[in-house]
């Protein structure tokens, strides 16, 4: 009787043990996978990798836009890395973004997000339809119409805040310029935090809640003790993206502009004036680098955070 694995066998008695080794799971061999590879690795070098680079060299240098430092670039070294640290406009560009991001993402965005995916538990039909297509047009439409509704809505003379509170003359975005963009951030984010939670609480055994409710749970406890506790990844993850997104956003820029007097000068805004209007490319991308520092330093404490909960 002929053995079941005798063709196996003899397809590889004439290969060499090297090129053996040299296929992959696929069957494709080390040069048909290279070629396979090759279009994306280029794509990513020329878009990413490159463009990295270059902003980390334009950063040790005084490169501007105008004037002799535009013909003749210098060398400076680590001098816009040390002017940056011992700017206080800096230091106040942070502390206005961590406030944005703590408030309108890692709050905001994802409370109101699951607030919105648990109540959609309990909806069912027309009118689910309707409140998921109010929340998910806020997020899938374009910054720049997002930001014109906010101004029709905040504007002082004609604006629907104003006729609707009576407060006509009221000017929102010169007197509470950071609290308005942090409404217009949460607004227009917490979609994604809706569909991730929607997701993520259909995981969730309907019988581990209807135990909890027999057991005598309320809403409150049932959050606490069976639901919070089986989305502490999903959590952990929406964190992460939303912190990550909000950190980079350049929105509150179509809003305010960085204004009034910087009162919403998040970094990346602080960034875009100093290079471009500013002039200061040199500088713009010291700072571009210390914005990407932060951004894999919270992205690796998120990381860890996650695996330390496992």
């Amino acid at each position: 009787m002929t053995p079941l694995f005798a063709p196996l066998r003899a397809s590889s008695r004439g290969t060499s043990p090297g090129r053996v080794r040299a296929t992959d799971a696929a069957g494709l061999g080390i040069a048909r996978a290279i070629g396979f590879v090759t279009p994306a690795l280029v794509l990513i070098a020329v878009f990413l990798l490159f463009p990295a680079l270059w902003t980390i060299y334009l950063g040790l240098t005084d490169y501007r836009l105008t004037g002799i430092a535009a013909i003749a670039t210098e060398f400076v070294g680590l001098d816009n890395y040390r002017r940056a640290i011992e700017d206080p406009s800096f230091w106040g560009s942070l502390r206005i973004t961590l406030v944005f991001v703590v408030v309108s993402g890692v709050a905001g965005q994802t409370m109101l997000g699951f607030a919105l995916a648990w109540a959609l538990r309990g909806l069912r039909g027309f009118a689910r339809g309707i409140l998921e297509t109010f929340v998910l047009t806020a997020w899938v439409i374009p910054g720049s119409v997002q930001a014109f509704l906010w101004l029709a809505l905040l504007d002082r003379r004609s604006g629907t805040l104003n006729g609707l509170l009576g407060t006509t003359g009221h000017a929102w975005l010169i007197e509470n310029p950071l609290a308005m963009i942090i409404l217009f951030n949460i607004w227009a984010g917490a979609a994604f935090s809706m569909q991730l939670f929607s997701s993520a609480l259909t995981t969730i055994p309907p019988s581990q809640l209807e135990g909890a409710r027999l057991a005598g749970a309320r809403t409150f406890e049932q959050l606490r003790d069976v639901v919070l506790p089986s989305l502490r990844g999903h959590i952990l993850t929406n964190v992460l993206l939303i912190t990550l997104w909000t950190f980079n956003s350049f929105g509150p820029y179509l809003l305010t502009a960085g204004g009034p007097n910087g009162r919403t000068s998040v970094l990346s805004v602080y960034i875009y004036q100093t290079a471009i209007p500013g002039g200061q490319l040199g500088m713009g991308a010291a700072l571009s680098v210390i914005m990407l520092v932060i951004n894999l330093v919270i992205a690796v404490v998120s990381i860890a955070a996650g695996r330390s909960r496992r």
